[in-house]
């Protein structure tokens, strides 16, 4: 079930009595800074995998014991 338009609306204004409109890009920006950080620990990572396989099959056999 999809929220209509109403309780989209709602939800908002509720957010903007929180929050203050004052707080909420400062909110936002944090939000998607945080974002940014962990797409770019996910590429880190896919990038360690692939650079040193056998590191990722040593942490599987650890995990094993």
């Amino acid at each position: 079930m999809a929220p209509s338009f109403w309780q989209i609306a709602i939800i908002v204004l509720i957010i903007f009595v929180l929050f203050g409109a004052g707080k909420l890009p400062r909110i936002m920006g944090d939000l998607a800074e945080g974002i940014k950080s962990f797409k770019k620990g996910m590429k880190d990572e896919e990038g360690s995998e692939k650079a040193d396989p056998k590191a990722l099959e040593n942490t599987e056999n650890k995990d094993k014991e």
